[in-house]
């Protein structure tokens, strides 16, 4: 990689690790974003490789986010019941 692309690189990524920590959250990805599309550019095969799986990571985290939102909705339902609920479910 030439010496240019790696400062570009290098600065994005510290531009946008102040920004996240400043919670300026649009400029963070922003310059997230260039320092990706700087990387792209020069390993264009790795990022495809990235690209078709992707859809196995969202698939994998709406599982996660679905599982999570059963254990809210069970834990809000035993709050709801009190105590007796809640050793009911433990101990059948």
């Amino acid at each position: 990689m030439e010496a240019w692309k790696k400062a570009v690189v290098a600065g994005s990524v510290g531009t946008s690790a102040v920004c996240f920590l400043k919670k300026k959250w649009p400029a963070g990805v922003l310059t997230a974003g260039v320092a990706l599309a700087v990387l792209a550019s020069e390993y264009p095969e790795k990022f495809e490789g990235i690209q078709r799986s992707l859809p196995d990571y969202f698939e994998r985290g709406m599982r996660l986010m679905e599982m999570t939102s059963r254990v809210g909705r069970k834990i809000a339902q035993f709050a709801n019941q009190g105590g007796q609920g809640i050793w009911d479910e433990l101990s059948s």
